[in-house]
């Protein structure tokens, strides 16, 4: 029987190989591999790190809001690698730590460990009105 009404095509069926015939692939590394940190990850957990360590001697520092964002802000003639805000009404005290400036300075993982340990101690010792070798005592020795 010949029918001038076309039949309806059948809905596309949802893929499940890719064109060459293997399955659907997952993720490169799993989570909990270090391969699947981003590098900014990896800055802020270095900075945590830094502020954990000083924390311990300096429990005041736990009303001081650390963050770190790229770049400064504000065009300076030399590129800063952090900056200390002291706290204002209905606003606590803030330490910046700027990942670019910093990667660029530091040629390794460790050199930059050290890096951001510095920084974050020397923004605390602004903070605090103190000199960095009495927030660290290790300061300037590694």
């Amino acid at each position: 029987m010949d029918s001038s009404v076309p039949s309806p095509s059948p809905e596309p069926r949802p893929r499940r190989r890719d064109r060459h015939g293997r399955g659907m692939r997952g993720p490169v590394a799993p989570p909990q591999v270090p391969m699947s940190v981003s590098r900014s990850q990896t800055f802020h957990d270095l900075v945590q790190a830094s502020v954990e360590r000083l924390e311990r001697r300096w429990p005041q520092l736990a009303e001081v809001d650390f963050m770190v964002t790229d770049v400064p802000s504000e065009a300076e003639d030399t590129v800063p690698l952090g900056r200390a805000v002291s706290a204002v009404k209905g606003q606590p005290a803030q330490i910046f730590v700027y990942r670019r400036p910093v990667e660029i300075r530091a040629k390794s993982r460790d050199e930059r460990a050290l890096l951001v340990h510095e920084v974050v101690v020397e923004q605390v010792a602004d903070l605090l009105g103190l000199s960095p070798e009495s927030v660290d005592p290790r300061y300037g020795q590694d």
